[in-house]
């Protein structure tokens, strides 16, 4: 078994939301590009995990499009919310679309072979932290919350030597690397990689892969991977 990782893949079959409008590696048929590549590397035996921002859908039945062409890409999916995925809805709803290899983790961790997969979308991290609104601190403390009980859930599941990957929508870090309650937290529960998402753009800055207390943080932002999956097992 691979595992295999992209994240941001923005689809909107349903909505009609193209992303050529924001240039770069989003022009000339981004997707097709990234089923291409797909298709050439992933078998049946492996797995895909996506790291939020999966549809433009605002509904389940305006996503259910997307992941249906996701489900019939060859693999086992495993995805986790994004900013934009505001057509996630409770897991009992999102278990009874009409899909068979997508599943979706929140708070909770699955074991797939040697791997132990989980993950949740996290939170903008500071980059001064007296200055984060009551808001912001809130949802960031929810978050902390989620990715606590998606590692235990983790760490429940770990009978041996499997390798833990978490995957978070948000960089765990600011933009300046430095530590957070999230990396520190991903380190107590000695996890073996994250991969995460949501940044775009030349903007942005941004570093293929970050090591935090020696674990490897990959970016994944489907541009970043110039629409390409990344093996990273």
């Amino acid at each position: 078994m691979n595992i295999y990782v992209i994240s941001d893949l923005h689809l909107g079959h349903a909505v009609n939301k193209p992303m050529d409008v924001f240039g770069g590696n989003w022009t000339g048929g981004y997707w097709q590009k990234v089923q291409d590549d797909w298709k050439k590397k992933v078998t049946e035996n492996d797995a895909v995990l996506l790291g939020g921002d999966t549809s433009w859908g605002m509904t389940l039945s305006e996503a259910l499009p997307d992941l249906q062409e996701i489900d019939s890409l060859p693999g086992q999916k495993y995805i986790i919310r994004g900013n934009h995925d505001y057509w996630w809805a409770s897991m009992a709803k999102m278990r009874l679309l009409p899909i068979k290899s997508v599943h979706f983790i929140q708070n909770s961790a699955v074991k797939i072979g040697s791997y132990i997969i989980c993950g949740t979308r996290g939170w903008t991290v500071p980059e001064n932290v007296a200055a984060q609104s009551t808001e912001d601190k809130k949802i960031f403390d929810r978050e902390l919350i989620r990715l606590e009980m998606t590692l235990s859930e983790a760490k429940k599941l770990q009978t041996e030597s499997e390798k833990i990957i978490c995957m978070t929508h948000y960089p765990p870090f600011n933009s300046k690397f430095e530590d957070s309650p999230f990396t520190f937290l991903i380190s107590e529960h000695n996890v073996d990689s994250v991969i995460y998402g949501h940044l775009h753009g030349s903007s942005s800055r941004h570093a293929s892969v970050v090591h935090k207390q020696k674990i490897p943080y990959y970016l994944t932002s489907c541009d970043y991977l110039n629409n390409k999956l990344l093996e990273l097992y």
